[in-house]
C-alpha cells in the first residue's frame, strides 16, 4: 500500500529541476558543517552555492529558527513555498521559489553574499564527498566502504 507522496518531497524534486534547468546541480538533505542539514544546496559550474529551505506552511515557517545559520553556508538564500504561502513572511533579504509536484519558479533572487575562498572551498569539498558517496551507495549497497553523507 502506497500513500500520498509529502508536499515537501514533491516540492524538494520541482526545485531541484527547475535548478538544474538553470545551471545548478544540486543535492537534497545536506549536511553542513554546523550540524544542520539544509534540503536543498545547489552549485554551479562558477562555484555559486545557494541553500534552499523548504516551507510546507506559514506554521512550519514559524516553528523553523535554524535557518539563518544556512547563511553561512551559500551565496544566496531561497525560501521554496506552495502558491498560497503568504510570502510577506519571507525575509527580503531571502529568495523566494514558488513550488508544487509539477514545476517551481523562482520569483526573487533575494541578496547575495560571497563566501570566503576558504568556506567556499569547504562547501564545495563537502558538496562533492557527498555526491560521490550516494551514487556509490546507489551503484554498490552492499559495499564494504562507507562514505558518510556530507563528509
Amino acid at each position: 500500500m502506497t500513500g500520498a507522496e509529502p508536499p515537501a518531497l514533491a516540492m524538494a524534486r520541482s526545485v531541484c529541476r527547475t535548478l538544474a534547468q538553470l545551471g545548478y546541480a544540486s543535492l537534497a538533505e545536506f549536511a553542513l558543517a554546523n550540524g544542520r542539514r539544509a534540503d536543498i544546496i545547489g552549485l554551479r559550474r562558477n562555484g555559486e552555492l545557494i541553500i534552499v529551505e523548504i516551507k510546507s506552511s506559514l506554521a512550519d515557517f514559524r516553528a523553523d529558527r535554524k535557518w539563518p545559520s544556512y547563511k553561512e553556508y551559500a551565496d544566496r538564500l531561497y525560501f521554496a513555498v506552495p502558491q498560497e504561502f503568504p510570502s510577506p513572511f519571507i525575509p527580503e533579504d531571502c529568495g523566494l521559489i514558488v513550488a508544487d509536484a509539477f514545476g517551481a519558479a523562482i520569483l526573487r533572487d533575494g541578496v547575495s553574499t560571497s563566501l570566503t575562498a576558504a568556506r567556499r572551498r569547504a562547501v564545495t569539498l563537502r558538496f562533492a564527498l557527498a555526491a560521490a558517496s550516494r551514487l556509490h551507495r546507489r551503484l554498490d549497497p552492499d559495499a564494504a566502504l562507507r562514505l558518510p553523507d556530507g563528509v
